[in-house]
């Protein structure tokens, strides 16, 4: 069994409270979870208004696939327009 992790941290320069940066995560993490089936959530920097740390997840028994969908994971988050992709560590266990 292979557990693949993706720690994503992002930057939401249009946020000026807590109630817009859950709306801005939300739909993002909406999409993430509907279109690669994987387990998604906001894991850190919950008190600031314009700094996420989104925690993604996904079991299979092929670190390739893991690898490939926590990849296009990613590129998906790169492309919203409302959020700016700072860093991000992928992890295979």
């Amino acid at each position: 069994m292979i557990v693949g992790i993706c720690q994503i941290v992002l930057y939401l320069p249009d946020s000026g409270s807590l109630k817009q940066k859950r709306s801005l995560l939300k739909g993002m993490v909406t999409r993430v979870r509907n279109k690669f089936n994987v387990s998604v959530s906001e894991v850190g920097d919950q008190d600031l208004w314009q700094k996420a740390q989104i925690g993604v997840a996904v079991v299979t028994n092929e670190t390739r696939y893991a690898n490939q969908v926590l990849s296009q994971v990613v590129n998906l988050v790169e492309t919203q327009d409302r959020l700016e992709l700072i860093d991000y560590t992928l992890e295979m266990l």
